[in-house]
C-alpha cells in the first residue's frame, strides 16, 4: 500500500473539511453536516475567493497599457475561466518579465506549458510563450495589487 499517499489525501481533505468550517459559512449551520457537504461548501468558498481575486487581476491587467491577457479578459466573465491568466507585455521576453516578478517575490512562470501547438498557432513561440499568473486560495488582495503595480512598471519599462 502507498501509506504516504494515504495519510497525504487524508491531510488534504482535513485541510478542505477544515476550510469548510472556518468561517466560511455562518457559525453553527454545519455542525451535524457530513464531510461531504462540508467540503463541498469548502469548494464554493474557494472558488468564490479565487473569482473575486482573478476579477480583480483582470481589471488591474486592463488598465496597463502593452499588457495583454490571453483568453477571457473581461472581468464579468470570470465564471467562465480559470483564476490562472496568460500574460505578455509588449516589449519584453516572458522569461524577463517572469525574472523581473520573481526578484520582486511574485513567483509566476513563463514558457509554453507543454500547449507548445496553441503557443505556436498564436504566434508566441518564437518570443518565448506567455507569463502564467497563477491564483489560489491562499492568495491576497494586495499580492494582486503588488503584481499588477510591478507588471504596470515593467510595461512602461518595456
Amino acid at each position: 500500500m502507498n501509506h504516504e499517499g494515504i495519510v497525504g489525501a487524508t491531510a488534504a481533505v482535513g485541510y478542505l473539511e477544515g476550510i469548510g468550517t472556518s468561517g466560511l459559512s455562518p457559525p453553527g449551520e454545519l455542525q451535524g453536516e457530513s464531510r461531504t457537504h462540508r467540503l463541498r461548501v469548502a469548494m464554493e468558498a474557494i472558488r468564490a475567493y479565487e473569482a473575486t481575486l482573478c476579477k480583480r487581476l483582470l481589471e488591474g491587467l486592463a488598465k496597463i497599457p502593452h499588457v495583454k491577457v490571453w483568453g477571457i479578459a473581461d472581468p464579468a466573465r470570470v465564471a467562465e475561466r480559470t483564476p490562472t491568466v496568460a500574460i505578455t507585455v509588449a516589449g519584453l521576453a516572458p522569461r524577463v518579465v517572469a525574472e523581473e516578478l520573481g526578484r520582486e517575490g511574485i513567483f509566476v512562470w513563463d514558457g509554453d506549458f507543454y500547449a507548445r501547438a496553441l503557443i505556436e498557432r498564436l504566434g508566441l513561440g518564437e518570443s518565448g510563450g506567455v507569463v502564467r499568473l497563477g491564483l489560489v486560495h491562499y492568495n491576497t488582495a494586495e499580492e494582486v495589487d503588488r503584481t499588477v503595480a510591478t507588471l504596470c512598471r515593467l510595461a512602461d519599462r518595456g
